[in-house]
């Protein structure tokens, strides 16, 4: 995958970097474009789940659905776009780091336009997420090494 990589070193533990970032109700609190999230099917999230994601995408509002295509717990997950003008393709890995003390996490994330969305890939999206990675990673340690 290319487009956008980003790794972050969190001072708090494995299990709680895992914990907060799994769950999509959290999605709003550390990536300033989204607006809200909300899991779409019963149970834990996880491998086949679904997701509706609102994101602020330039001056508008677009919700997508996003499905979990890898999972691998405490370790590792995708998700992928499985609508909407603009699909994001998103990898994430927690490596454990000082005996469990510490977290390391990495982040892929790359897009596919459909339709309008293949004009709007370079000229708001990318840009976008370029001038927004920093601040969800600031938002991310935020919530987690001060909760």
């Amino acid at each position: 995958m290319s487009g956008f990589h980003d790794e972050i070193y969190l001072d708090c533990r494995p299990e709680d970097v895992w914990a907060y970032v799994i769950d999509p109700v959290h999605l709003p609190e550390w990536q300033a474009s989204a607006v809200s999230a909300e899991q779409l099917d019963d149970g834990p999230f996880g491998l086949g789940s679904r997701i509706r994601v609102t994101r602020h995408l330039g001056r508008r509002e677009v919700a997508m659905t996003m499905e979990c295509t890898e999972y691998e717990p405490m370790r590792s997950w995708s998700v992928r776009g499985i609508d909407g003008p603009v699909r994001g393709d998103f990898h994430g890995e927690i490596i454990p780091m000082d005996e469990g003390r510490r977290t390391h996490m990495t982040m892929d994330l790359d897009f596919e336009g459909h339709g309008i969305g293949k004009v709007l890939l370079p000229l708001v999206v990318r840009p976008q997420v370029r001038k927004e990675m920093p601040r969800n990673e600031r938002l991310l340690r935020e919530h987690l090494e001060h909760a």
